[in-house]
């Protein structure tokens, strides 16, 4: 039975004192949660604050990026050690808004993962189709090469330690959902092409995230479908009773 897995992406949202605001307030109605894990992925600048409102806590702290190389002339990076540094667990990779706004490559986010990897941290890597890839059917190919030129020379021991995030951009801040049916349809594909890429025993193992506009009032269908591990969730995350009830939808 693989464990449910709950992480908030702020995105480009909060200032200082709400960030803490929300950590502390979350941090208090989360305490008794023992059937999921949970994360919250504040901007990079709220890091710190976050991570030491919730040390000790059932609260993981995830970035929303971070750039490959140990240490450099690379400014405006961050490393993945100065992640570890600040309280890290968790770093998001290939986020859609990072591949089709920023324009990064299945190459880049693959030199990511890899760097998060050795750094002994979970990647919550994002795939997923925009609406025009899904009307023209394209919906596996692309969460296929995504999934592939991402994950490339990733072992299989390796592969279960990293998280996958089905969003389908489509149904991103548009107030389009996909429905349970669809998305899972979708999960158990991922879960196919992991099976294929690895093995089943990898496959079994993997957590694979919804990323397509959970809420509370969605979730509980939505995390009832066989090969949908839990979710990534954007404003939804930005409440403390939005996201305890997609929490506690995971139950």
């Amino acid at each position: 039975m693989r464990r449910p897995f709950i992480a908030g992406n702020w995105k480009m949202n909060m200032d200082r004192a709400g960030a803490v605001a929300l950590v502390e307030g979350l941090k208090e109605a989360a305490k008794d949660v023992d059937y999921a894990d949970i994360a919250v992925c504040p901007p990079f600048v709220y890091l710190d604050a976050v991570a030491q409102v919730l040390k000790g806590t059932n609260i993981g702290v995830g970035a929303q990026d971070c750039y490959f190389e140990e240490k450099g002339a690379f400014t405006g990076e961050i490393s993945v050690a100065m992640l570890k540094d600040v309280g890290c667990q968790y770093v998001i990779l290939g986020h859609s808004e990072r591949r089709h706004i920023i324009g990064e490559s299945n190459e880049l986010t693959n030199k990511k993962l890899l760097a998060v990897l050795k750094a002994g941290l979970t990647p919550i890597l994002c795939i997923g189709e925009m609406l025009e890839q899904r009307e023209a059917d394209q919906t596996f190919d692309i969460n296929a090469e995504q999934f592939l030129g991402s994950l490339a020379g990733v072992s299989a021991e390796d592969m279960k330690k990293v998280v996958i995030a089905y969003e389908p951009v489509w149904a991103i801040g548009t107030g389009k959902t996909a429905t349970p049916e669809m998305a899972e349809e979708v999960h158990a594909g991922i879960r196919r092409l992991i099976e294929f890429r690895f093995n089943k025993e990898v496959a079994d193992a993997v957590r694979i995230q919804y990323g397509g506009s959970m809420k509370p009032g969605n979730a509980k269908d939505l995390l009832a479908q066989a090969d949908i591990d839990g979710g990534l969730i954007g404003g939804a995350a930005l409440k403390v009773d939005d996201f305890m009830g997609i929490i506690e939808a995971a139950k």
